[in-house]
């Protein structure tokens, strides 16, 4: 199974929206004043105060979102372009594995405020012990790391495939890029893909065939892994559920399947450059994603990206989140 990826397609103009400098500052006012309450993030007051601030920002943000939501279009990915994340104030990048936001920031109010655009947000209590706002830094020793605090090549994957209740969507937001300017954030849509996969590997797909293991950031595996198929719904539009650093086929056409779906998806991919104010949504029900490779220095300046995760239908998990919070406990 290939490891790198090759891909050369630059995102198109409609699935970038790129806000006026006025409203950039609107939303900054706005993302400013939610910073500033007393509360963390994680706490389930200072969401709701995130989700009446989101109606505050501009009309024309927010009617994008929400069609985004409805529908993410043929590639699954929206670049939100001209984000305040007031770079200039940043602390140093974290290094520390693990790291998280907890602290109310502008950054974070961005990130919850979309969140709730999108539906709701929600976290995985193994991963990054359930915290809403996620870092994502390369961390020192784990380069070779397939997950966040990596810099290789990060292979494409559905955010957390093993998962019956993984993410709608996954936002990550681009504080600071990395030095040279090389990291590309890399989407690979099904809807794409699919005209190029032949019906008898678009059916051995569709079999409960396919085991996925958590990835690392979920701590030390256990348990049986249960089958699931990779594509599943309406066979012309189907949702995909695939990690190709953790999904195996349990059958010599299974196999074979997944080598030809990761082709596939390689010649339909997508790299966005982010820089900072960058916010990309991927809808992770159509659309992989990974990361091109980078050099990180480790002095405090290096790639600096936070992430939430967002489900447009919070209930469907009702009963792995103790007392109806936001952090999926199973």
């Amino acid at each position: 199974m290939p490891h790198s990826v090759r891909t050369a397609h630059p995102t198109p103009g409609d699935a970038v929206f790129s806000i006026p400098e006025d409203e950039a500052a609107d939303i900054g006012r706005v993302a400013r004043r939610l910073a500033a309450a007393p509360q963390e993030v994680d706490s389930e007051a200072w969401v709701l105060a995130a989700r009446a601030a989101w109606e505050e920002l501009p009309a024309a943000l927010r009617r994008r979102v929400r069609a985004f939501r409805r529908d993410s279009g043929p590639g699954g990915a929206l670049v939100v372009r001209g984000l305040p994340v007031d770079e200039a104030a940043l602390p140093g990048t974290p290094s520390a594995g693990g790291s998280v936001q907890r602290a109310a920031s502008v950054p974070a109010a961005l990130l919850l405020m979309t969140a709730c655009g999108l539906g709701d947000p929600t976290a995985f209590l193994a991963e990054k012990s359930g915290a809403l706002v996620q870092d994502v830094v390369p961390v020192p020793g784990q380069e070779e790391f397939q997950g966040n605090a990596g810099s290789v090549t990060l292979m494409l994957h559905t955010e957390n495939a093993f998962h019956e209740h993984r993410p709608d969507f996954v936002q990550l937001l681009c504080l600071r890029p990395d030095h040279e300017g090389v990291a590309g954030s890399v989407t690979a849509s099904i809807r794409e893909a699919l005209p190029l996969l032949p019906g008898p590997v678009r059916d051995a797909l569709a079999t409960r065939d396919f085991t996925t293991h958590p990835p690392p950031s979920f701590g030390p595996g256990g348990g049986p892994v249960p089958r699931h198929a990779v594509l599943t719904g309406d066979p012309a539009d189907p949702d995909v559920r695939v990690d190709f650093a953790a999904t195996h086929g349990l059958t010599p056409e299974a196999k074979a399947a997944l080598l030809d779906l990761e082709a596939a998806l390689h010649q339909v991919a997508r790299t966005e450059r982010l820089r900072a104010g960058d916010l990309a949504i991927v809808d992770n029900r159509v659309t992989l994603h990974g990361r091109t490779a980078f050099r990180p220095r480790y002095d405090g300046r290096d790639r600096w990206l936070q992430r939430t995760f967002a489900q447009a239908d919070l209930r469907r998990s009702r009963g792995l989140r103790p007392r109806d919070g936001y952090v999926v406990a199973g």
